[in-house]
């Protein structure tokens, strides 16, 4: 579609050559045209970054016995408290995440994941479902209240009743 929106258009203008096509001009032929092909790019090493061995030794203090439990703002603290200086706390948790070591340290409960109920009527008057809904009154701040309840094989309504609240 391109290559022939290309050869009319060097006919005749752009605009009638997209018009008789019938594709937008904006969307598709600049778009296409203007787009460069993407070459792959190589990541330039920034010229402050940690080689692999300054990187190795922060991993290793992060891993020693005193920094196991410890957050990587408390190590930061620590090293800088006795004159160390590795690198930064967003570089801790940089290399950290890096070797998929960022997760939370502390203890914490887990809920259990419980079954959702699901009910199952396989006939008339076995199961039954009910819902309330609100609706706004004559006046201000008066409502009333829509009780049902339904019949969950048939979605038949049993019963219901209004009620006024204010």
């Amino acid at each position: 579609m391109m290559l022939a929106t290309e050869s009319l258009a060097r006919e005749v203008h752009i605009k009638t050559a997209c018009e008789a096509l019938g594709i937008p001009r904006a969307s598709n032929y600049y778009y296409h045209r203007n787009r460069e092909t993407p070459e792959k790019l190589t990541p330039i090493r920034p010229p402050l970054a940690l080689t692999s061995l300054e990187e190795q030794n922060v991993l290793d203090t992060l891993h020693t016995e005193r920094f196991c439990d410890k957050a990587p703002r408390q190590i930061y603290a620590a090293l800088l408290d006795e004159g160390t200086y590795l690198c930064s706390v967003r570089t801790m948790y940089r290399i950290l995440e890096k070797h998929n070591e960022v997760t939370e340290r502390r203890n914490q409960l887990r809920h259990p994941q419980y079954q959702k109920p699901e009910l199952l009527a396989t006939a008339p008057k076995q199961v039954w479902s009910w819902d309330i809904t609100k609706f706004k009154g004559p006046a201000k701040w008066t409502y009333f209240y829509l009780y049902v309840i339904l019949d969950i094989f048939s979605c038949y309504v049993v019963g219901w009743m209004v009620a006024h609240c204010q």
